[in-house]
């Protein structure tokens, strides 16, 4: 059986042309080679997943590549990896330091990349200075870290920072549609947005997910499987329970989110999810600020459609209901019991005038 490889490590750029969503760092590093303006400590700072190692080994093959001195096989003999969070001592750099010295056998450039740098002990970061400050014409450093604020001042000073931004939800989610067609996985958009979303700006996160997803779904990746391996609620339970609220059904409300607890979901998660979904209701009555809702095109056309069924003051009371319900969740000795308030309280939005909000600052009075 050949064994499986996951895409993080499959589709990893091997060009500065494919790193999706750094081109302010690509392009630079590109122009630095160049024009061979480029400094001799780098440090690489960012959110986890967004390409730090993956562009420190591109620039580490392209400096040798540049005057085709050295193949690319004999690249390996360049490059030199060290995982600060396992090597962080100072016997580890002073042994590091020894190695600088020695110029390489082949191509023009030694280049050592210090993953996690933030890791390294005092002692082990003022060993480093000297080094770092003169290094040999012929050694390049790459340090990479998600938390530059742990990293001595003494040694941000002697480098060049780039910092590294989370990646955007559309740009992960066309580099997911890219890797599908690949794959032959098919999917919907709304499926790839949503992980997107879940990724939180990592890609290497996200693609960890398209990866289980496309396992689970056997490469037939929909929003609902999507909602359920992430163990999420999926859009349409907000979208049914409003529909019901606007309709003044409040059993019928009451019975979908008792469904909803029954599947194992936090009631807590649930309310604040609805004011949220209240809030992008308003956002969506006005094409001003419909980009303001992050959800995919599909969704959001069903969000445009559900908007146009409430006046503006009802939404701003839904969402009032809802956040003081969230509020007052956990001083509740009933918490479940205030998420209920709550969706009575809106579905009763349509049908009682003002009594509806006038309630809403009663909530914690009548279920604590």
């Amino acid at each position: 059986m050949e064994n499986f490889i996951v895409s993080a490590r499959k589709y990893r750029p091997q060009q500065f042309d494919t790193v999706v969503g750094q081109s302010h760092i690509t392009d630079t590093l590109e122009h630095a080679i160049e024009e061979n303006q480029l400094a001799q400590a780098l440090l690489f700072c960012g959110p986890r997943g967004v390409g730090k190692t993956t562009c420190a080994r591109i620039l580490a093959r392209k400096i040798n590549e540049k005057d085709g001195s050295v193949s690319e096989d004999g690249f390996a003999y360049n490059i030199y990896e060290l995982d600060a969070a396992s090597n962080n001592s100072v016997d580890d750099i002073r042994e590091l330091i020894d190695q600088v010295r020695f110029a390489p056998q082949v191509g023009q450039y030694k280049v050592y990349i210090i993953d996690e740098v933030h890791m390294l002990s005092s002692a082990a970061f003022n060993a480093f200075l000297k080094t770092l400050e003169e290094p040999p014409a012929h050694a390049i450093f790459i340090l990479a870290t998600t938390e530059k604020h742990k990293i001595i001042p003494t040694i941000l000073s002697r480098c060049q920072i780039y910092d590294f931004k989370r990646i955007t939800i559309l740009d992960i989610q066309s580099h997911l549609k890219g890797i599908a067609e690949k794959e032959n996985i098919k999917y919907e958009d709304d499926a790839l947005y949503l992980i997107a979303q879940k990724a939180d700006g990592a890609l290497r996160d996200a693609l960890s997910i398209f990866d289980r997803l496309s396992t689970f779904s056997q490469k037939n990746i929909t929003l609902a499987k999507a909602a359920e391996v992430l163990n999420i609620l999926d859009y349409d339970q907000y979208l049914k329970i409003v529909d019901f609220a606007k309709e003044n059904k409040i059993p019928e409300v009451l019975f979908a989110f008792n469904e909803i607890v029954k599947r194992g979901f936090d009631p807590h998660i649930f309310i604040a999810g609805l004011g949220n979904h209240f809030r992008d209701l308003m956002m969506a009555q006005n094409a001003s600020t419909i980009d303001l809702i992050e959800v995919g095109e599909q969704t959001k056309t069903k969000f445009v459609e559900q908007a146009q069924k409430w006046n503006a003051q009802q939404l701003i009371d839904g969402i009032e209901i809802c956040n003081h319900a969230d509020i007052n969740y956990k001083n509740s000795k009933n918490p479940r019991l205030t998420v209920e308030i709550a969706l009575m309280q809106l579905a009763s939005l349509t049908a009682g005038g003002d009594v509806a909000k006038k309630k809403v600052y009663n909530i914690s009075s009548l279920s604590s």
